[in-house]
């Protein structure tokens, strides 16, 4: 099956792995060496995160090169409680380093249940995880031309279990959409999702074995019913 034909597969509901034929990872080392010609620059990116560890590999890298600002926008997370303890925690954590300024978003959970209606029985990785992906990015791109950022990025990549060949697809899609540069991303790569379990462990980070919605918490449930199994997100 061709990649297209893979991804069309797995936005109408199935859970079919798309090869991600493109060097993400190498296209934002090259865009971000070319800011200053590889030195710390002026350059304004504001990268969404979904929670501080996944934020912190992606902030190593970028600080770096660029002036990023966080953005916290996930109305996927199922419940406040949830959605302030993650909160809490990408603060402290940019209060400890002082890699990134923070720009704080309205829990709005209507947004997620807009998206996953009629999407219920979709499968974890499949088209509800697309629509979230990209109601998270679109409000990246969004928010980064209202402020005036050079670039828009994402977490999101970091993660193992999230679909980078989409994730980029969306970002591109949001560049054309918002008139602001996505700044590419497969920040697993080089060893990003590893490190982002060091610095967790060396800055005391709560990690949760789930990605946020209602639906990848049910599916955790599951997985340390019948496994034991305790991975995190």
């Amino acid at each position: 099956m061709k990649e297209k034909e893979q991804t069309e597969t797995a936005r109408s509901g199935g859970k079919v792995p798309v090869r991600n034929a493109v060097n993400y990872d190498k296209k934002m080392r090259e865009i971000l060496a070319s800011f200053a010609n590889g030195e710390k620059s002026g350059v304004r990116v504001l990268l969404h995160s979904c929670c501080a560890p996944c934020s912190s590999a992606c902030l190593e890298i970028l600080k770096d090169y660029c002036m990023p600002t966080v953005l916290y926008y996930n109305p996927n997370i199922d419940n406040r409680e949830e959605y302030e303890k993650r909160k809490a925690e990408q603060i402290r954590f940019l209060n400890e380093t002082g890699w990134a300024d923070f720009i704080d978003c309205d829990y709005n959970e209507e947004a997620f249940e807009k998206i996953a209606d009629g999407k219920e029985q979709c499968p974890e990785g499949g088209a509800r995880c697309y629509e979230c992906y990209k109601l998270r990015l679109y409000a990246a791109a969004k928010t980064a031309k209202e402020k005036g950022f050079d670039y828009f990025a994402s977490t999101l990549s970091v993660s193992p279990y999230k679909n980078a060949a989409w994730l980029n697809e969306i970002g591109f899609a949001a560049e054309k959409e918002y008139g602001v540069k996505y700044l590419p991303s497969d920040f697993k790569k080089q060893g990003g999702y590893l490190r982002s379990t060091q610095l967790s462990a060396e800055y005391g980070l709560y990690r949760q074995n789930y990605c946020g919605c209602r639906f990848s918490r049910r599916a955790a449930e599951e997985r340390e019913k019948e496994k034991g199994g305790n991975r995190a997100e």
